[in-house]
Formats: structure tokens, C-alpha cells, sequence
């Protein structure tokens, strides 16, 4: 026993000198344990905005705020530039506008049209198509899109997107996803321009015709995970048929395609462009129209009486008009013809149906024309008389309200999800500022700085 030991054992006791010498050898151990050991890291964000349109409802924009973003929510906003805890990290946007993320209530997540997309239709599996999907979605998260809502792709290849996406996976905005869309043998939506012997091998499963098969087919979309479901109202600009852009379902027909979404949680929007389809399918309760083209007086009540929503799509016809005119267009003949009938009609539409009070929700048909490019829609639509402020609220709380998901999105509140968006000027006096954002943070990540 070493003479300090001797010392402590007189003083203590035995034991007690025993504890007190093995405590203080582990001191070093404990020491080099805690280097070891990596502290957590903050999942506190700090952005300091300079200019911020929190709620779009309001307009207000505030000046030097802060907002804390914790675990993918916000948890505040603050006036003035708080000073962060040391290692939790800053987002410097004092130069910036700051606002909420957009959403794109109508695209094609996994494609886009070109000279092969005929082909690429029959040559393409759901896991080709998921995988084109994953490029775009990013593509489009980066233009400042976070939610986005995918109208009519095939079943496996969306649902696996959206589920990798909301994991965290793979980056993308939140897809609100329907799946195949109802439609009528024949019709748009049906598989047309082929082979009679092909028909059947790529015919999607959503295509019926009676009111009971076509509440079997609603049914079973959302059995496949349906969020929304989608259908076809009326005849279509880019199927390849020349059948016209009126009603193709029968009025029973629709009313128990609704009800069958109804009865199982789920909204139902039509693709529309002829009064008659619109009309019809307002009547039978459904949520909201997409395209609109021949909305009529008879339309503009119908969308006030029954709170449905208008998604104007203005982009889709701005694209096929101009597609169509070109000499060395890759649209067949009978789509070319239904293009130039419909694509130059869609803006002053637009312009009534605002005029008239209707409900509008942003979405663009985007896959018609090019994925990040999503918010060319937004000139188009102050082109048709609404003011940038209703357009943002078009993109924010509108397409939110559409989507019946006001508490988590559309705005930048306590407790939402952190979907925040930033651009260099004031996109209240030029609307095109849109269409370079700055940065992106989807759900508390940044994925554009």
C-alpha cells in the first residue's frame, strides 16, 4: 500500500480508500468515454426574414422576423432577428421575401409529354415511371412546389413515390396521389390510338361503364391507396381520339362515382372542359373541376352553390395552343385540332369564372408542359385578371383548403409543417418573381439555398 493509501486508510477507513483510489482511476476512462461521445446535434433552425407573407389569407407582409423551425414544424415566429444559440443553425434570408410553399393541385408526376410519349406509354414500367417520377419531384421541389397533388398515374409507380417521399427516402413535395382515373370505355382516359389488341393489356383499372361498375372502380382505386379521386367528366385535348371535349359520362353514372368517394372520405375532382360534363358533374355533388374550358354562366352558379373549387390549368393550354401551331408539331391530328379548339379559350374563362366569385385553386397540368416550370401559371392567371396576391393565395391557402389540409400547410403558422419558400424580389408587384425561387425548406429540410 503506497503511503497516500496508508494516509486515507488512517483517515477513512479501508473501504473508503479503496472507493475513493478506483473513482479516481476512472477518472481518465470517463474522460475519454465523454470525447467520444458525440453531443446531439440541434434540430433547431433559424430563419430570419426580411420581408414575410405568413399568412397569404391576410396579405400582410411583416418585416424582421424570425422564424424557429424544430423537428420539421414551425414552433414560432418572432419580431426582430433573434440571436440563436450557439451551434444551432441560421438561414440568413434578410434580403429575401419569405413565404409559404406552393402547391400544384393538378400534375403528372411521372412524365412528361414530348415526341416519344406515345411510345414511352406502352414501353414504360411502373418502375420506369417511378423512377422518372423521383427526377421530376425533385425538379419541381426545387421550383418551390411542396405539395403537389399527382392526378392520374399509374398505381405502383405514385404510390411508391409518395411513400419514398414521405419517409424521407428520396426528396420531393408531399404527393397527394390518385391514382388512375375513372373513365369511360372509349373515352378520355381509356387507352385509344392502338391496336384493338393492345387495348386490353394497357387499359388502366379505373375505366367502367355503368353507375354500379363505376362505383366498383372508385371503390377500388381507393382500396389502392387513392388520397383524391380523379375522373374524367368529359372528352380530352390529349387522348387520342376525335371525340370531342363534351360530357362523356352519364349523368347516374357520375352521381355514383361520388357517392362512392364520398361514403369512403374521399373528394372527387373531374377533368372538364365542355359545359355540359361541368355542369353535370357539379350536380352530382362532385368537389372541384379541373380545366373548366366551357364554364358557362350555369357553371359560375353551380361552383358558388356548392363551394366547389376551379383549378384553371391555364399553363396545359397555353402549351398545347403553342404546341399545336408548330409546323413540326408531335401531337396526332385529332389532338392538334382539339388544342387549337380549346388551348386559346382557357384564359378568359378564367377571367369570367374570377369575375363571377368562383372558388380558384392553383394547378398547372404540369407533364403536359415541362416540370419546373410549374409556376408560369401565375402570370397566366394575373393575364386573366386576378391580382398576384390571389394568385399566391390560389398556390397557399386555396389548393390547402381544396385539399382539406388547412392545419398542416398553406400558411406559416405555429405547429404547421415547415414548407417555406424565398425569393430575391416582391412577388405582390411582379408575380414572375415566382419563378426563381431562392430557397426551398420542404418540411423542415432545406433542399435549395
Amino acid at each position: 500500500m503506497t503511503k497516500s493509501a496508508r494516509t486515507i486508510s488512517k483517515r477513512f477507513g479501508l473501504v473508503a480508500a479503496v472507493a475513493l483510489l478506483a473513482a479516481c482511476a476512472s477518472v481518465p476512462a470517463l474522460i475519454a468515454t465523454a470525447q467520444q461521445t458525440p453531443v446531439a446535434a440541434s434540430t433547431d433552425t433559424y430563419i430570419h426574414a426580411g420581408r414575410l407573407l405568413a399568412d397569404p389569407a391576410s396579405g400582410r407582409v411583416l418585416t424582421q422576423q424570425t422564424i424557429l423551425v424544430r423537428d420539421g414544424k414551425i414552433v414560432s415566429i418572432t419580431a426582430g432577428y433573434t440571436t440563436a444559440p450557439r451551434g444551432v443553425k441560421v438561414v440568413d434570408l434578410k434580403s429575401s421575401f419569405v413565404m409559404p410553399g406552393l402547391i400544384d393541385s393538378h400534375v403528372h408526376i411521372t412524365g412528361e409529354q414530348g415526341p416519344n410519349s406515345r411510345l414511352d406509354a406502352l414501353t414504360s414500367t411502373s418502375a420506369d415511371d417511378a423512377i422518372t417520377g423521383a427526377g421530376f419531384a425533385m425538379k419541381t421541389l426545387q421550383a418551390g412546389f411542396t405539395t403537389i397533388a399527382d392526378l392520374g398515374a399509374e398505381t405502383n409507380a405514385i404510390m411508391a413515390l409518395r411513400k419514398g417521399i414521405a419517409r424521407g427516402t428520396i426528396g420531393g413535395p408531399r404527393i397527394i396521389a390518385a391514382g388512375p382515373a375513372v373513365s369511360v370505355h372509349g373515352g378520355h382516359g381509356d387507352v385509344n390510338g392502338v391496336p384493338r389488341d393492345l387495348v386490353d393489356l394497357y387499359r388502366g383499372p379505373g375505366v367502367c361503364s355503368g353507375a354500379d361498375d363505376c362505383a366498383r372502380a372508385t371503390r377500388e382505386l381507393i382500396r389502392d391507396g387513392a388520397d383524391i379521386v380523379k375522373i374524367t367528366a368529359t372528352g380530352g385535348v390529349l387522348s387520342d381520339t376525335a371525340a370531342g371535349l363534351g360530357q362523356q359520362f352519364t349523368d347516374a353514372e357520375l352521381v355514383a362515382i361520388v357517392q362512392a368517394a364520398h361514403a369512403m372520405g374521399r373528394r372527387v375532382t373531374a377533368h372538364a372542359h365542355g359545359a355540359d360534363g361541368i355542369n353535370s358533374f357539379l350536380k352530382a355533388g362532385g368537389d372541384s373541376i379541373e380545366h373548366g374550358t366551357y364554364a358557362n354562366d350555369e357553371s359560375a352558379a353551380l361552383f358558388k352553390a356548392s363551394g366547389a373549387y376551379l383549378i384553371p390549368t391555364l399553363l396545359a393550354g397555353d402549351f398545347v395552343a403553342r404546341e399545336a401551331a408548330k409546323p413540326d408539331t408531335f401531337l396526332t391530328p385529332a389532338q392538334k385540332a382539339k388544342a387549337l379548339e380549346a388551348g386559346p379559350k382557357m384564359q378568359d374563362m378564367l377571367r369570367r369564372m374570377h369575375a363571377a366569385g368562383v372558388k380558384i385553386a392553383f394547378g398547372t397540368d404540369t407533364g403536359v408542359s415541362a416540370h419546373g416550370d410549374n409556376a408560369q401559371e401565375f402570370a397566366l392567371m394575373v393575364g386573366a385578371g386576378m391580382t398576384p396576391l390571389e394568385t399566391i393565395q390560389a398556390a397557399t391557402v386555396n389548393a390547402a383548403d381544396h385539399f382539406s389540409l388547412t392545419a398542416e400547410i398553406g400558411s406559416i403558422a405555429a405547429g404547421k409543417v415547415a414548407d417555406i419558400i424565398a425569393v430575391g424580389g416582391d412577388p405582390l408587384t411582379n408575380v414572375r418573381e415566382l419563378e426563381s425561387v431562392d430557397f426551398v425548406m420542404g418540411r423542415g429540410k432545406i433542399y435549395k439555398q
